[in-house]
């Protein structure tokens, strides 16, 4: 049987926003069933698929294998981005604040840190614990199968991509990327971080 994922309900879609507005979170969250129904076709079709035809250069189950990163990377990364938004800000605590310092010497150093990745970014930017370095840091992402940090948990995502902001932001995305800030729900962050803290040094 092929894997099946249902598009999900978030809290974030049952209230209000301080500064993104519903209209934009519903456009979003139509978005994100697109890339939920692709997922689920082409894992589909990859149960029929001809292997015997496999080729590097190009192959039904070469297209089929690399599109499902795209849209199977759409489909964890926006579940990420929705779980944390509908909080009220500020700062995280405990281990959290203590490894984003560690990491970036100051919680403001690390907020200047992602919001100038985000900006960079064509697509997304992310929080993320390196299992192998015991660090955490902000990478960028010009699409979501364009940075697969191997051993590395996401803790937190910032969609960057136009979809995110522009109705009430227009190309202002440094704005967006403030307002996002206000919206955080730091214990949606931090229970991501949870199974990581009994491994930390």
């Amino acid at each position: 049987m092929p894997q099946t994922y249902s598009a999900k309900q978030f809290k974030a879609f049952s209230q209000e926003l301080d500064g993104i507005s519903k209209r934009t979170m519903e456009e979003h969250y139509k978005l994100y069933q697109g890339y939920v129904n692709k997922t689920n076709e082409i894992f589909t079709k990859l149960e029929t698929v001809d292997k015997s035809t496999a080729n590097q250069t190009y192959s039904d189950i070469r297209v089929l294998k690399v599109e499902l990163t795209f849209a199977l990377g759409g489909v964890k990364n926006h579940e990420i981005y929705f779980e944390h938004l509908g909080g009220k800000g500020g700062k995280p605590e405990g281990k959290l604040m203590e490894y984003i310092e560690r990491a970036y010497k100051s919680y403001d150093n690390w907020v200047a840190d992602l919001k100038a990745t985000g900006i960079s970014a064509r697509g997304w930017a992310c929080l993320a614990y390196d299992w192998d370095s015991g660090t955490l840091f902000n990478y960028l992402g010009d699409a979501q199968n364009t940075f697969p940090i191997w051993n590395a948990s996401p803790l937190l995502v910032l969609d960057t991509y136009e979809h995110a902001y522009y109705i009430d932001f227009g190309t202002n995305r440094g704005a967006y990327i403030d307002t996002f800030m206000r919206n955080l729900d730091w214990k949606a962050v931090d229970k991501r971080f949870e199974p990581i803290k009994p491994f930390l040094k």
